[in-house]
């Protein structure tokens, strides 16, 4: 509106306090309108910043997450084996004769000769017996068999009597068979005597309990005044002895290595306690079957030991002759266990990951050899996460030498 049409409408004039005019309306306007366009500028770079930032929030998280997402594995290729060789196994040292010595006749233990680590010889006392119901028995036989010979000797001169007196018809036949009869039982009555007394009397002697064999005592489980029943069902062995020059030692052979021992064949024997030192046996016995429990075959290895440094008994373990052909041997710590059975974790030229089916032939502890399921160029992981899976992509670290010589 003009200053006109405001004076006709009775509307004052715009006037500041101090009397001057103040800037028309449209010039306000222009101004308001320069400071929205300012703050919706202003508000549009802060959108445009804050997208921005978002974006490249998400793709830094993005890359993070990949790279954390990716497996770095160490891989390790399979080593061939010698062929031939040995391998150990466990052993059991025994002496060449162990026996336990029981007693055979019931009575008290009257006094023993030898104790433990003692050696014997074939024959020497070990122990004496006192058996009174023995003694007894043996003068009851005794006396029988006199009593039975004082009976024979009267049946045959009445037998002689009553042949002479047939002779001049003076008795009958029958009386005459009678008195046959009468003789040949009592014949037969001291053989029976005869009989019982050589038994009380063997019985008798097994008070004496001597060594079967040359060799040490190894177990004394009575001692004076001790009651011992005779035999060895319930009753308890009076003495242990062993031969321990020379000794036996038993091995299970597992049965893939069943065809490459035979009888004569030499072995080396090692004991823990004794480092440094071997021992050289023989293969003189092998079992003619397979153990299905175990599938092992048990052999036999006669060991001399003249100065008594094996104990029978020992732990040991026998270096025993290994498979003629070579194998794969992989680190123990590249074994995967499944329900399907072992596997290991090969890494294809792509970086995909494939478990692979493998057969171990022999646990050597720290390696495995390994019958079937790997070849000589494979890259197999070593430490392989119990989550890894056919299909997964892994990053080949590569060893600590050659980052280095890249840096």
């Amino acid at each position: 509106m003009t200053e006109k049409t405001h004076a006709s409408l009775a509307i004052p004039a715009r006037e500041t306090e101090g009397g001057h005019a103040l800037p028309p309306r449209h010039q306000e306007w222009k101004r308001a309108k320069i400071a929205v366009w300012i703050v919706l500028a202003l508000l549009a770079v802060g959108a445009l910043r804050t997208v921005t930032a978002n974006i490249m929030q998400n793709r830094a998280v993005a890359e993070t997450t990949k790279q954390n997402a990716t497996q770095y594995v160490n891989v390790v290729s399979p080593t061939q084996t010698e062929g031939g060789g040995d391998t150990l196994l466990p052993g059991t040292l025994r002496g060449y004769v162990e026996s336990p010595i029981f007693a055979r006749s019931t009575g008290y233990l009257l006094h023993w000769y030898a104790d433990i680590g003692a050696r014997v010889k074939q024959g020497q006392l070990l122990a004496d017996l006192d058996t009174p119901e023995i003694d007894q028995e043996l003068a009851q036989a005794l006396a029988q068999r006199q009593q039975t010979s004082s009976s024979l000797g009267l049946a045959k001169s009445s037998l002689d009597r009553w042949q002479q007196l047939r002779q001049r018809d003076a008795v009958s036949q029958q009386e005459l068979d009678e008195r046959q009869s009468t003789y040949t039982q009592d014949v037969a009555n001291l053989a029976a005597a005869d009989a019982n007394v050589k038994r009380l009397q063997q019985l008798e002697s097994f008070k004496r309990i001597v060594a079967p064999f040359a060799g040490v005592v190894t177990q004394r489980n009575v001692d004076v005044g001790d009651l011992i029943d005779a035999g060895s069902g319930t009753s308890r062995a009076l003495f242990a002895l062993a031969q321990s020059d020379p000794l036996r030692v038993y091995v299970q052979l597992p049965q893939a290595y069943a065809q490459n021992v035979s009888a004569g064949q030499k072995v080396v024997v090692t004991q823990a306690e004794l480092p440094g030192q071997q021992f050289h046996g023989t293969i003189t016995h092998i079992s003619g079957a397979i153990d299905v429990p175990t599938r092992s075959l048990q052999i036999e290895v006669t060991l001399p030991n003249p100065d008594d440094k094996l104990r029978p008994g020992a732990y040991v373990q026998v270096a025993v002759p290994a498979l003629a052909h070579a194998r794969l041997t992989v680190p123990g710590n590249a074994l995967l266990f499944r329900a399907e059975g072992p596997r290991v974790a090969v890494v294809d030229a792509k970086g995909n990951v494939q478990l692979h089916k493998i057969v171990i032939a022999q646990d050597l502890g720290q390696s495995l050899e390994i019958e079937s399921g790997v070849e000589a160029n494979d890259k197999i992981i070593l430490n392989p996460s119990d989550s890894i899976a056919d299909g997964d992509h892994v990053q080949i670290q590569q060893p600590q030498t050659n980052r280095k010589g890249a840096s």
